[in-house]
């Protein structure tokens, strides 16, 4: 198999985990936002822009995929707990979130919260691929 056919591997991983209680929309809300940070933040996770046929060009998007999790909001603590101690990178969404309007106003949400109280309702890890496995031991793949 020539090196173009080969599989592509990564030595990294993005999750996201959300609680399970979440509306649909909420759901699709938390995520985005998330990943998000990710984005923003760790450059080399991004890909190339697309471009079709016609030579429209498209945003680029992550070069690897983006695993789905959820879990119940116990476990969202426990999962920040094991980043904090593993010093995975992630981004929060906290239940707070969900009445702020801006930017502004979700930093200042969070930062009126001590680390172990944040209601969390979804959590974007990026980081190795065995970090990230350990952190969210006990998840559930987002059906």
């Amino acid at each position: 198999m020539d090196s173009a056919n080969e599989p592509i591997r990564f030595e990294t991983k993005i999750a996201v985990v959300l609680r399970e209680d979440l509306a649909v929309w909420q759901r699709l809300n938390v995520a985005a936002f998330l990943v998000s940070g990710i984005a923003g933040t760790r450059s080399e996770v991004v890909g190339e822009p697309y471009e079709d046929a016609d030579g429209v060009t498209y945003l680029p998007m992550f070069r690897q995929p983006v695993l789905v999790f959820e879990g119940s909001k116990e476990f969202m603590a426990i999962a920040h707990q094991r980043a904090l101690q593993r010093g995975i990178e992630h981004s929060v969404f906290t239940q707070d979130l969900f009445a702020t309007g801006n930017d502004r106003d979700n930093r200042a949400a969070v930062k009126a919260v001590a680390t172990e109280e944040l209601d969390l309702v979804g959590i974007a890890l990026y980081g190795p691929k065995n970090a990230v496995d350990k952190t969210l031991k006990g998840a559930h793949m987002h059906p």
